[in-house]
């Protein structure tokens, strides 16, 4: 188990198969983005070359405890994202361990946490209003997320991810997804929900006072959490055959159109104010998955 852990996470769908993918829907973001505002778009390669110059770029000098905790955030962001894509039930054929849904829920979390403690640290009045409002956002969509994938463990008793990308497809379980998938474009910051990096507004908000290595692995912990997040969605969508060639690329398919399809939403939306935001998750996103939760544990009780 050890060796089959460790194989996840190296190979797949592990580090060298997420970064280049990673990479890959940020340019499917960008490109979607200019489709719809009539551009050309960046060339396929620009995210890769992005990464390449701001590991090449010097960032401003910061000693003892402010500059080592500056470092430390987006490391952290980039490792829990690697560590979630690997628990990722991309084929049928894993088995997972009891309880990995909860340690996936913990490291999808650790990238919002980290952001605000990001701009905090960094002592920039635009970091601190960014992290501000996305700790806000973060208590608004985070109950959402975790009340649709508890409705989800209720239905099939089961905290084993494996175990629930297998289970068959209800009503309510569709529900649950749904509003699994309204929380993405709030954890990615995407539009409408993306108050905390208002660029017109609080420059990068959190990042503002970040440069080179340390603003390249924000963007690449970005890119992991688009792998992530669409990933969890189409484990819990596919129809899992006896073909793992078939399922590989059901889940792809899945994956991408998931990232079109958020990307050409956010093209295509303006930025709610704060208060919208909040209160949209609070009243639909948390119905749908109250709704869900409820029906399931009512199914369970009766005779």
């Amino acid at each position: 188990m050890d060796l089959n852990a460790l194989l996840r996470e190296l190979f797949f769908p592990g580090i060298l198969l997420a970064i280049p993918v990673a990479w890959f829907f940020l340019w499917i973001e960008r490109k979607v983005s200019a489709v719809v505002q009539q551009r050309i778009g960046p060339p396929f390669m620009q995210p890769f070359w992005d990464f390449i110059k701001l590991l090449g770029k010097t960032p401003p000098t910061r000693r003892g405890l402010h500059g080592a905790l500056m470092k430390l955030w987006p490391l952290l962001s980039t490792a829990s994202m690697i560590g979630a894509i690997g628990l990722l039930p991309v084929a049928t054929r894993t088995s997972g361990f009891a309880g990995d849904l909860i340690l996936l829920i913990a490291l999808l979390e650790i990238p919002a946490i980290c952001l605000i403690l990001a701009g905090f640290t960094s002592r920039s009045l635009f970091g601190q209003i960014g992290s501000s409002r996305e700790a806000v956002m973060s208590v608004s969509y985070s109950v959402v997320f975790m009340a649709a994938l508890i409705s989800l463990a209720a239905s099939q008793h089961t905290f084993n991810l494996p175990d629930l990308a297998n289970a068959p497809m209800t009503p309510m379980r569709w529900l649950a997804i749904i509003a699994i998938v309204i929380c993405i474009p709030a954890k990615l910051h995407l539009n409408p929900f993306s108050m905390p990096k208002a660029e017109q507004e609080i420059y990068a908000g959190p990042l503002t006072e970040y440069a080179g290595a340390e603003l390249a692995l924000w963007e690449l912990a970005h890119g992991l959490e688009w792998v992530a997040m669409s990933g969890l969605v189409a484990s819990l969508v596919i129809p899992h055959t006896t073909s793992l060639g078939l399922d590989l690329a059901l889940y792809a398919a899945v994956s991408l159109a998931l990232v079109i399809l958020l990307s050409s939403a956010a093209a295509a939306t303006a930025r709610l104010t704060m208060g919208l935001s909040v209160r949209f998750f609070w009243r639909f996103g948390l119905a749908m998955a109250v709704l869900a939760l409820a029906s399931e544990l009512l199914a369970r009780i009766k005779p």
